[in-house]
């Protein structure tokens, strides 16, 4: 064995001249410098709100002096409160009214639109479009003069045809379906885009080797079509289970959670607690809230997960 094979290999980072590693030290941290700014938003207005809110729900601060921790009272009162389970009882009715209609009716909506056939697409998918993108507040003052009671639209109709006017938001029965509809009005245009872009995906072979093998478009909408759209069907539920439980504009304007609480949802009672001054509760109650849609979100994606994934 020769001397130079004893010798150990030299660093070349500790043999390379300063300005050289100055320069791979800044090349380095280059990456880092570009990231940074996202990461510092992100810890001043992302994650520092979160857990300032974590640590506030164990306090009774009321917005003001010092905040006194009381440990888990606030959750303990909010799970033993008949109206925090109400609030929730009343989202969930909200969600049974909207979810299902709107997955069935959008994805209707998006198969009809996914037909080249179809004369006036364009047309047809701005008119869908164009509720998304209205005020929503704006069109809540349209909702409560088209469905007053006495000079409301609608009943105005229904008299037409020798129908009795209904008390649509002024009742306990038909304020959610009312708000319900408001809600659909104003959202389905946002599924139809998600499921029409799911179905514009799937490859057109697919269509074209069933069609050889003899399958008719209703076989190919059960056994194609709704399978191979299933991962927007679940992200559809899931931002839309999101958006029931966070209902707030449309009772807070409408009908301002009533009659009789029937339609507060779960984040109208949220803001209540909030407009009393009690930001402890509030914030226990975001987290529950949190927990609650976080749990039906895990289940809707399971239910849908396909068996070989």
């Amino acid at each position: 064995m020769t001397p130079a094979t004893l010798t150990p290999p030299r660093n070349e980072e500790h043999t390379a001249p300063a300005p050289l590693r100055t320069r791979r030290r800044r090349l380095s941290l280059t990456p880092y410098v570009f990231v940074a700014p996202f990461y510092v938003v992100f810890a001043a207005f992302g994650l520092y709100p979160l857990v300032f809110a974590l640590q506030l729900s164990f306090t009774n601060w009321k917005g003001a002096g010092e905040a006194r921790f009381i440990g888990l009272d606030n959750y303990t009162y909010l799970l033993t409160s008949p109206e925090f389970w109400a609030s929730l009882g009343n989202s969930a009715v909200m969600w049974l009214l909207i979810v299902p209609v709107q997955i069935v009716g959008g994805l209707a909506a998006a198969v009809l639109l996914a037909n080249a056939r179809l004369r006036l697409r364009g047309m047809f998918r701005v008119a869908f479009i164009a509720p998304f993108v209205t005020p929503l507040v704006a069109m809540a003052q349209v909702w409560i003069v088209v469905f007053d009671s006495d000079y409301g639209l609608v009943n105005h109709l229904l008299r037409l045809v020798g129908l009795p006017g209904v008390d649509w938001l002024t009742s306990t029965t038909w304020a959610k379906p009312t708000l319900a509809l408001l809600f659909l009005w104003k959202t389905t245009g946002f599924a139809v885009i998600i499921l029409l872009a799911g179905l514009q995906a799937v490859p057109s072979d697919v269509y074209e080797a069933a069609a050889l093998d003899g399958a008719s478009r209703r076989r190919q909408f059960w056994s194609l079509t709704l399978p191979l759209v299933r991962r927007s069907i679940a992200f559809l539920i899931v931002v839309q289970t999101l958006a029931v439980f966070q209902m707030f504009a449309e009772p807070f304007v409408v009908t301002q959670g009533g009659p009789y609480g029937s339609t507060t949802t779960g984040g109208l009672y949220l803001y209540n607690h909030i407009t009393a001054s009690d930001l402890g509760t509030g914030a226990a109650n975001s987290f529950l809230l949190v927990l609650l849609v976080f749990a039906l979100s895990l289940l809707s994606v399971r239910l849908l997960r396909s068996r070989d994934e």
